[in-house]
C-alpha cells in the first residue's frame, strides 16, 4: 500500500521505536517513580530521559515544563479548562481542528466563555496577525490557534502572534499537531506559552502519547487529579512540575516509544524532513493542478507559507468516493472532514468535505507519481461506480 495519511498519524515508523517499546515492556515492567526497588528507579529514568530529549528538541526552559498525555487533544483540554475562567474571552483562527473548537464551545455552553475565530489570509501574514489583533478584547485571556491547518496547510505566523500577545499581555496556546517534528520550534524564541502536539504524528512515537509544554504549568488549573508518586501524604494535588499536571501509571512503552521518535528526528533533522515533505508537496500540486475535474484550494504550496499537507475534490464526486477508488488502488489517503469543520467552512467544503493527501519521511517521489497517475485514470473514467 501506498500510505499518504500521514497526518493522521505516520506510518511506518521508524524500527528504533519498536524496539524502543519492546525493550521498555521487556526491561521496565516496574511503576515508575512509586516504589524504590531498581527496576522502579529504571523505569522512571526512562520516561525522565524522554521528558529531556523533548525540552531539548523544542528549546524549552527545563524537562519540568515538559507533560505527557494521551494526545495532543487532551494536551490543549488541559491548557483551555486550566487557565480559561468563566467570562473569558479567547482569540482562535478560522482553521482550527475540533480539538480546540469542541472544548471552547463546551465552555461557551457551560461557562459563559466567548471565542472568536480571527480569519487566516493565505500568504499574507500581516493580514492574519492583525485579523488576530482586531479580534482582541479587554477580557481575552488566551490565544488559541493551530501552527499549520490539518486540513490545507496553511502556516500560521504563531512567533508573530505570540508577540502580539505579549504586547496586550495575552498568553498563546499553539497546537502543533501537524508540525512538530517537521517545522521548527523554538520556545525559547518564539514566545509561545503553552505548546501542544501529538506524538505518534511528526515525532514517529506510538499512537496513545502526546505532550504539553508549558512555561508556567503550575498556574493551570488541574482537570485531574490522583497518584504521582510524590507528596503522597497530602490529598492535595502537588504544585511542582510537571507532577502538578501528570496523574496515574504513564505509558511508559509509549514514552520509550517516543522519545525513539524525537531521535529519529533529530537524525534526519525536521529541516530535511520538511524539505523533503515540501517537495513532494509541490509536486503534487502541480500534477493536479494539470488535470482536468481536480479542483485545488490554496495558492501553490511555498515553504514560507504552507506545511507539507495538500487537499483537493474531483468535480462531480464526493470526497469519500474518491478515498474509497484509491484504496482499491492500494493508496491510503484521508476522505471527508478530518475532525476540522472550521477549516473547511472556510473553503466552501463543509458539505463534502475534500481527499487530503500528507506525505512522511519515508514517502518516495515515485509513489507520488503513482498517485497521480491513478487520479489522472479516475477523472478520465469518472462514471466507474
Amino acid at each position: 500500500m501506498i500510505y499518504l495519511d500521514n497526518a493522521a498519524t505516520t506510518f511506518p515508523k521508524p524500527p528504533q521505536v519498536a524496539m524502543a517499546m519492546s525493550r521498555a515492556m521487556a526491561r521496565f515492567g516496574a511503576n515508575p517513580g512509586r516504589s524504590g526497588h531498581a527496576m522502579s528507579m529504571a523505569a522512571a529514568e526512562e520516561i525522565f530521559q524522554c521528558r529531556e530529549a523533548a525540552a531539548s528538541f523544542f528549546h524549552a526552559d527545563g524537562p519540568e515544563c515538559v507533560v505527557f498525555t494521551l494526545n495532543c487533544t487532551q494536551a490543549v483540554n488541559m491548557v483551555l479548562k486550566g487557565y480559561v475562567k468563566p467570562g473569558d474571552h479567547v482569540v482562535t483562527s478560522c482553521l482550527e481542528h475540533n480539538a480546540v473548537t469542541r472544548p471552547l464551545q463546551a465552555m461557551a455552553d457551560k461557562m459563559r466563555v466567548t471565542f472568536t475565530e480571527a480569519a487566516v489570509v493565505p500568504g499574507d501574514n500581516d493580514a492574519t496577525v492583525n485579523a488576530f489583533r482586531q479580534a482582541l478584547r479587554p477580557n481575552t485571556a488566551l490565544i488559541v490557534c493551530t501552527h499549520a491547518s490539518n486540513v490545507w496547510g496553511i502556516r500560521l505566523p504563531v512567533e508573530r502572534i505570540a508577540a502580539l500577545g505579549r504586547e496586550y499581555g495575552v498568553p498563546i496556546l499553539v497546537d502543533a499537531a501537524q508540525t512538530a517534528g517537521v517545522l521548527p520550534i523554538d520556545l525559547q524564541d518564539s514566545g509561545i506559552d503553552f505548546l501542544c502536539t501529538a506524538g505518534h504524528k511528526g515525532l514517529y512515537g506510538p499512537m496513545g502519547t502526546g505532550l504539553l509544554i508549558a512555561k508556567k504549568g503550575e498556574d493551570l488549573q488541574t482537570i485531574i487529579e490522583g497518584g504521582t508518586g510524590t507528596e503522597s501524604a497530602s490529598y492535595r494535588q502537588p504544585k511542582t512540575m510537571p507532577e502538578h499536571l501528570e496523574s496515574g501509571t504513564p505509558n511508559l512503552a509509549g514514552i520509550a516509544g517516543l522519545r525513539a521518535g524525537i531521535g529519529f528526528v533529530q537524525s534526519k533533522t525536521a529541516q530535511k524532513i520538511f524539505l523533503h515533505e515540501m517537495k513532494l508537496i509541490q509536486t503534487l500540486y502541480s500534477g493536479l493542478k494539470a488535470v482536468n475535474g481536480v479542483t485545488l484550494y490554496t495558492q501553490p504550496p511555498d515553504t514560507a507559507h504552507f506545511a507539507p499537507v495538500l487537499s483537493f475534490n474531483l468535480a462531480g464526486r464526493e470526497s469519500e468516493w474518491v478515498g474509497q477508488k484509491l484504496n482499491g488502488m492500494g493508496i491510503a489517503v484521508r476522505a471527508g472532514l478530518h475532525c476540522a469543520p472550521a477549516a473547511h467552512k472556510t473553503m466552501d467544503t463543509l458539505k463534502g468535505g475534500a481527499v487530503r493527501v500528507s506525505p512522511s519521511a519515508f514517502t518516495k517521489e515515485y509513489e507520488i507519481g503513482k498517485f497521480l497517475q491513478s487520479i489522472s485514470y479516475l477523472t478520465k473514467n469518472i462514471e466507474i461506480q
